[in-house]
């Protein structure tokens, strides 16, 4: 071979380098910390598929899924500079944001129901009836504990209750032997924990048509839901309070890495409602509605992209 052919062949293969460099991502520095939660719960196994998801499409190092104690402190660390994506229930992401509006949203996710359980024979009917009774509000600093503690205030409940801070088996567990009246939960449906337990019709979920309006005056982000009485095998539906969860990143985060993370998320959406189910409710055109936080400059050129 000729110095000039071996010339013009080095060139040439600098040249494909070039363009197979050009293809790829460009994301291979990048380093992402994920929020989650609890190990095991829901925030946790969708933060684990992602984190894989993420690694596989962006071509970057896996992600850290941070274990933590729910929504609250998820904020905290994306406002804090210790995470750079959250899980977090839209309620306490609004009110977070109306302090601190350093936050943008990827996407809302899937969607939690409120749950406040009392034994199947107890004479409470209504929420204005848990008055004087001893109450589980979930974990501590968790979203279940915040939500509990803005419909007790809500509802005039507070100081008139007894509370303590729970997770959900030991919540079921205490219901069950009476050393609480009732527990409240926010989660998906069904919620593996109550549907197994109430097996025999052991649990009864409280309607809460009359105090919506009080909680909806509280955060615009309430909905009105139904849970089927087919979910928990109860003897009719009731009615309940809806919150929706968010991804949120910080809003100084770059639009290419933005619209790299929604992409992916969607991407992922067959592995994330493998990991869970309340991941089946995923889709592009709820996505976009995250209000009041605002879609990142990012994510939103993605949803543009899908002609949503």
């Amino acid at each position: 071979m000729t110095r000039s052919r071996r010339t013009r062949g080095l060139a040439m293969a600098a040249a494909l380098l070039l363009v197979l460099a050009s293809c790829t991502s460009g994301f291979g520095d990048l380093r992402l910390r994920i929020a989650a939660g609890n190990p095991g719960g829901v925030y946790d196994k969708l933060a684990q598929t992602l984190a894989s998801a993420w690694q596989t499409g962006l071509d970057i190092e896996r992600p850290l899924v941070l274990q933590t104690q729910g929504s609250p402190d998820n904020v905290r660390k994306v406002l804090g500079g210790n995470a750079e994506v959250a899980f977090v229930a839209a309620d306490v992401a609004a009110d977070e944001y109306e302090k601190d509006p350093r936050l943008a949203a990827l996407a809302r996710i899937h969607d939690d129901y409120l749950h406040i359980v009392v034994r199947a024979d107890s004479a409470v009917r209504t929420v204005g009836q848990l008055e004087g009774r001893r109450i589980a509000i979930g974990s501590p600093s968790s979203g279940v504990e915040y939500i509990a503690e803005r419909l007790l205030e809500a509802t005039g409940l507070s100081g008139k209750v007894t509370t303590s801070k729970r997770g959900l088996d030991d919540s079921i567990k205490a219901l069950l032997n009476g050393d609480v009246d009732a527990f409240i939960w926010s989660g998906g449906l069904p919620t593996p924990a109550i549907a197994k337990y109430n097996t025999q019709q052991s649990l009864r979920l409280l309607d809460i048509a009359d105090v919506m309006p009080k909680m909806q005056a509280v955060n615009q982000v309430y909905g009105t839901a139904s849970i089927p009485a087919s979910t928990y095998n109860q003897t009719g539906p009731v009615t309940t309070l809806l919150v929706p969860n968010f991804l949120i990143v910080p809003k100084a985060m770059g639009d290419d890495v933005a619209e790299a993370l929604v992409r992916g998320l969607f991407d992922a959406r067959g592995q994330l409602a493998g990991a869970n189910p309340a991941a089946l409710s995923i889709d592009v055109h709820p996505g976009i509605e995250t209000q009041p936080i605002p879609l990142h400059p990012g994510a939103l050129r993605y949803y543009r992209a899908q002609k949503t």
